[in-house]
């Protein structure tokens, strides 16, 4: 099985890497609201991790469930013949699996988490765009000189902001631990169905590994070059573009993009 675990290794590893790199899901959000929320490096980074472990972990739980139907398919291997008949299961199983429905059903969890998250961010990023609107004061001297100065009422008006980007980790973690890893499935079913649980296992642990690492260091990089820029004629949109971009993610998922 030597052969076996290089191919599965690469395997793992290859599409951990694209299946997270190729999602901006796996990343844009993040930078987003630690933009908007004010996050330190290290906070994003936690948040992140956080989140990509709740995101990998719910799916490694499925993971062992497809390690149980593959242990089923070797035993079938091992006691019904002829060989037709168990190819024939092996595909049903892989197909058209309780395991496949649930991760199926929690993809589309996820993704109707998302858009309604950020319809209500976006919402209510307009609102506070709005009422955050500066405006103009002239104000005039006894000696006839006059000066004008911007001025805003969102800090008199607004106070409860700090709370709700508060939870926002927390809406986070709950979207992605919703979140499908469809790979993970016959990643770990392939070396179960033919007995071998620590290959499953070591292919479970790379496909997590990498996952976590590209997740963590796009958004590094991503942040890094976010905060290299200022957006000070946008920060009034921030909440706004930050929900924006979340009912993008939303519907990406919806649409299977």
């Amino acid at each position: 099985m030597n052969a076996d675990l290089g191919a599965l290794s690469v395997a793992a590893v290859s599409i951990g890497f694209f299946h997270t790199l190729l999602g901006p899901d796996h990343y844009v959000p993040f930078v987003a609201m630690s933009r908007l929320g004010g996050w330190s490096r290290r906070k994003t980074l936690v948040v992140t991790l956080l989140c990509g472990v709740a995101h990998v972990g719910s799916s490694v739980l499925l993971g062992f469930i497809g390690l149980a139907l593959g242990l089923i398919v070797f035993q079938l291997e091992t006691s019904v013949e002829p060989a037709t008949k168990i190819e024939r299961t092996e595909v049903r199983l892989a197909d058209d699996s309780p395991l496949q429905k649930i991760e199926t059903g929690r993809g589309d969890v996820a993704g109707w988490l998302f858009i309604g998250f950020g319809l209500a961010y976006l919402a209510w990023g307009l609102v506070r765009a709005v009422r955050s609107r500066s405006h103009t004061h002239l104000h005039t001297h006894a000696d006839g000189t006059m000066h004008a100065h911007e001025h805003a009422h969102m800090a008199e008006h607004l106070h409860p902001h700090a709370a709700g980007t508060s939870m926002t980790p927390w809406i986070l973690f709950a979207v992605f631990a919703f979140g499908p890893c469809e790979p993970l499935i016959p990643l770990a079913m392939y070396p179960a169905a033919k007995g071998d649980l620590l290959n499953a296992a070591c292919v479970i642990a790379l496909f997590a590994l990498t996952t976590l690492i590209t997740m963590t260091g796009v958004v590094f990089l991503m942040s890094a070059g976010v905060s290299a820029v200022k957006f000070a004629k946008l920060d009034r949109y921030s909440h706004a573009l930050a929900g924006l971009v979340l009912l993008s993610c939303g519907v990406a998922i919806k649409a299977g993009l």
